[in-house]
């Protein structure tokens, strides 16, 4: 896996700075966060894992490094850092972290009031749900080769969709809502868990994005 960072002011490192912080707090955490390289082995990869944990830190307003892996070639220095480990993965003040969720939810416990950084953590539990099974049967149904099942796959597909747009359209506890089709109430958010993003929303916004420019390229 060859290594190439991302920046502005060198060619291969640079910190990301997030919400107009310009200067790094003396108590601000050491990060750097290391993501699937594109095709060119150095730009940043289309995964939606590492594009989750940069959301985070990037809401969050936190400096942090990002490193682009490319994973046909084998630094031994990455070797060492996580070895057997795909990225994404971080590393906190040295230490190295390297599951997914487990980062995500350690990002928001440490990254998160009394101090400057905002939560992320949505206000109504359900949010978390939603939209989760979207990108697990969109894989099934693009892999799928047998003929047979594709219209098994397409429908369960869309009824995913259908229980996400069900969702989005269904007032949250707390919300006024405006008078939809029928005279019914509905949402006028513009995020899964309000108007804010959230933990919910990194989660899912980059498989959709993944599920719409597959789709896109599939019907060029």
């Amino acid at each position: 896996m060859s290594v190439g960072r991302v920046g502005v002011h060198h060619p291969t490192r640079a910190a990301v700075t997030a919400m107009g912080n310009n200067e790094k707090d003396a108590r601000e955490p050491e990060i750097e966060l290391f993501v699937k390289a594109g095709s060119d082995g150095e730009s940043i990869g289309n995964c939606p894992f590492s594009q989750r944990l940069f959301m985070i830190l990037w809401l969050k307003g936190v400096v942090f490094n990002v490193t682009t892996v490319d994973l046909k070639r084998k630094p031994p220095e990455l070797q060492k850092l996580a070895p057997g480990t795909p990225p994404p993965f971080l590393t906190f003040n040295g230490d190295v972290r390297t599951d997914v969720n487990a980062i995500a939810d350690f990002l928001e416990a440490q990254l998160t009031p009394p101090s400057r950084y905002p939560s992320l953590a949505p206000k109504h539990e359900e949010s978390n749900l939603a939209g989760n099974d979207i990108f697990a049967k969109f894989s099934a149904f693009i892999k799928n080769t047998k003929k047979e099942a594709n219209d098994k796959l397409q429908a369960a597909l869309l009824k995913a969709f259908q229980k996400l747009d069900l969702y989005l359209a269904e007032p949250l506890r707390g919300e006024t809502p405006v008078q939809g089709a029928g005279g019914r109430p509905e949402s006028q958010r513009p995020f899964l868990d309000g108007d804010e993003l959230t933990l919910a929303d990194c989660n899912l916004l980059p498989k959709l994005h993944i599920v719409t420019v597959t789709h896109k390229q599939q019907h060029k």
